[in-house]
């Protein structure tokens, strides 16, 4: 098995941590002369493991090796949120490369093919997911036309600016990429939680997004008896305590559900809200049980229009994301991998967060590792993991991606 190098592992990760820190955290949204720098760096950084490396046309640092397929895929991300933490994404870039040194460090193993990336945007600066999707074909050039970012720069601009607009975009190749690893934080805590090291994750879940109306008559606080106000917002607050238990009655242990945001309209002591305003996520592993919380809360909402006072609607929805299952021979591997150098401190686990994994398991088998986040806390400038389980984490994937490698030249 190879042996990764925990001091290189970790001065590389703390030196990728320099580009945009902020405190404990980190500040480097994509595309800004910051993340453009830490690009340079990581291809040098790709180039120095013996890879290949290049920056694409939407931003994408790509390290190819040099090796013939069959080739397993390690990346992730290493751009931020506005307030970000230092190993969110990162970790498993970095994982990636220590992982090709590594390799090519080992007699048995430096005939292998490990390629990694650095995904753009997975944090949706201006597009999520722009990197990925572009690698695996899907069409981006509406976004990088009309995406803009905060400050109300164009993706295209931000492009131009960085002097890549017109380099060459990578693409998957099936015949040479066959599996897709990424290590990453937890961003939760559950593994701390139940004492483990290691989680092995089984599915990315599906999300729904929307907003809700509730539309009554604006009034006067002090004059308008009870009885007859039409008050959106006690109507709305009336409306989650209802939607709470209906969820409640569906979900298991690993569903959420977010009220994120309320506007009240106009929002004043003195007037009875005519309006208000609700923003509704609600995530789960299980396409079934998501497909049943939408029933839930049509029936609700049915139930509510059916009273006279205060109309509720939907008022605006994103596209569904459906629930994205983790290659489950890839998993085995990693299993395998966790108890072989954590026995017993390892479990199985869905992802609660999305990631890029979700977009390319459509086109080619794929699987994450995750280590402890500790607080459970990430996308925050405390967000952090103890030393030994980076280490630990990359140990494993470094051994699971040698049995993964070894196991496609053997069906090859």
């Amino acid at each position: 098995m190879p042996k990764i190098n925990p001091t290189r592992l970790l001065n590389d990760l703390k030196t990728l941590r320099s580009f945009g820190a902020t405190g404990p955290g980190v500040v480097r949204l994509s595309l800004s002369p910051i993340d453009l720098e830490a690009r340079r760096w990581l291809a040098e950084r790709m180039s120095d493991a013996g890879l290949d490396a290049s920056i694409d046309g939407v931003g994408n640092v790509f390290g190819r090796s040099r090796n013939a397929g069959p080739a397993l895929l390690i990346g992730s991300h290493t751009d931020t949120q506005p307030t970000g933490g230092w190993l969110d994404g990162a970790l498993g870039v970095m994982f990636g490369i220590e992982i090709a040194r590594a390799l090519a460090e080992c007699d048995a193993t430096k005939h292998l093919a490990v390629d990694v990336a650095s995904w753009i945007d997975e944090e949706g600066t201006f597009a999520g997911f722009l990197g990925s999707r572009s690698f695996v074909g899907d069409s981006v050039d509406d976004a990088i036309r009309h995406a803009r970012n905060r400050e109300g720069t164009l993706l295209a601009d931000a492009l131009r600016q960085a002097g890549i607009a017109d380099a060459p975009r990578v693409r998957i190749d099936t015949t040479r990429h066959k599996a897709y690893l990424e290590p990453h934080i937890e961003q939760g805590g559950r593994l701390e939680a139940g004492g483990k090291s290691i989680g092995v994750v089984t599915t990315i879940v599906g999300i729904r997004e929307l907003t809700l109306r509730f539309t009554g008559q604006r009034n006067h606080a002090g004059t308008t008896p009870m009885h007859i106000r039409r008050d959106a917002g006690a109507a709305l607050v009336a409306f989650i305590a209802r939607m709470n238990d209906a969820f409640a009655s569906l979900a298991d242990a690993d569903t959420v559900w977010t009220v994120g945001r309320i506007d009240l309209d106009p929002g004043s002591f003195s007037v009875v809200p005519g309006r208000a305003d609700m923003s509704l996520q609600f995530r789960d592993a299980n396409a079934a049980r998501l497909e049943a919380m939408e029933r839930a809360l049509a029936t609700l909402i049915d139930e509510f229009n059916a009273k006279a006072g205060v109309r509720v609607e939907i008022i605006a929805s994103e596209p569904p994301e459906q629930p994205v299952v983790m290659d489950h021979a890839l998993q085995t591997h990693l299993a395998d991998a966790a108890e072989a150098l954590a026995p017993g401190q390892w479990e199985r686990m869905p992802s609660g967060a999305s990631h890029d994994a979700q977009v390319i398991a459509h086109h080619v088998p794929a699987c994450m590792l995750f280590v402890p986040s500790i607080g459970g806390v990430s996308h925050d400038f405390i967000e952090d993991t103890e030393e030994t389980h980076i280490v630990l984490g990359c140990e494993v994937a470094a051994r699971a991606a040698a049995n993964i490698l070894h196991a496609l030249h053997r069906d090859s």
